[in-house]
């Protein structure tokens, strides 16, 4: 009797002693975890890594942490986890599999975060649409049009498709498309656009702007005229440009052709 009590007794405390080893994991395992996010966020900030980037590796590091200190604990405890590992992957594997479009969505913001192919405040093309990038996350990009509609596109549509990033550059050519009547001096012409041009002083000098006959058509001599101006000015001088320069015709007389067809009509001979 007096043996098992005693060995009840041992078995208690071994236990007690078990319980209290495996919190202790838990606890000094869970601090670690949080101790080793908060690590790893902040040289990733120093990196000058995207901050959605550094908020999800960081939270991903410590979930992981987290599962293993679950596990070392209860294998203190006593209870086989290599079953329970298994069961685990076998889980991960058909969440995986179910949510296959969601985890190439998820590798593909993984992606654009890292290798930053556009940042916010861009202005791209891409995946059949257009927009302002107004916040890139792990799963879709929000683009907003330049009416202000809000497109979700889905990160794995733009990193399967091409990205036309037109903020990328700090200048962007302008291309303008002139027409006048053939009556007109074609040298005459070309000096009226550059000094119309010379006036916006928002159109650079270098690279020289360039002037010249792009298309001698049915009704009008046509004439390609391409400025550099900063990304920013390209809408606005673009339609400035339109406008001044249908004025400078109108002031110089310079005749701006409408398409027209002749049509010639013949008389259908009567027999007899």
């Amino acid at each position: 009797m007096e043996d098992w009590l005693r060995s009840i007794q041992e078995l208690i405390a071994i236990s007690s002693i078990n319980v209290l080893a495996a919190l202790v994991i838990f606890m000094i395992g869970k601090w670690g975890a949080r101790v080793l996010q908060h690590l790893s966020e902040k040289l990733m900030t120093k990196s000058k890594v995207e901050p959605t980037l550094v908020k999800f590796v960081g939270h991903l590091i410590y979930v992981a942490l987290f599962i293993f200190v679950i596990l070392a604990a209860l294998g203190q405890l006593g209870i086989q986890t290599t079953s329970l590992i298994a069961v685990l992957g076998a889980a991960g594997l058909a969440v995986g599999l179910a949510l296959q479009g969601s985890l190439s969505n998820f590798a593909a913001g993984v992606l654009l975060i890292l290798f930053r192919p556009f940042k916010k405040g861009d202005y791209i093309e891409t995946a059949g649409t257009a927009g302002t990038v107004e916040e890139i996350q792990i799963f879709t990009t929000m683009l907003v049009t330049p009416d202000n509609k809000m497109i979700i596109v889905p990160n794995g549509k733009i990193i399967s498709d091409n990205i036309v990033n037109i903020s990328a550059r700090p200048f962007r050519r302008v291309d303008f498309v002139f027409g006048v009547s053939y009556r007109e001096d074609i040298d005459q012409v070309k000096t009226l656009i550059r000094e119309a041009l010379a006036e916006d002083k928002r159109i650079h000098q270098q690279p020289e702007m360039f002037v010249g006959v792009l298309a001698l058509a049915d009704s009008s001599v046509n004439f390609a005229v391409r400025v550099w101006v900063n990304e920013p000015d390209y809408w606005n001088v673009f339609f400035d440009t339109n406008e001044r320069m249908k004025k400078r015709f109108d002031s110089e007389g310079i005749s701006i052709p409408f398409p027209q067809r002749d049509i010639h009509l013949f008389a259908e001979k009567q027999s007899g």
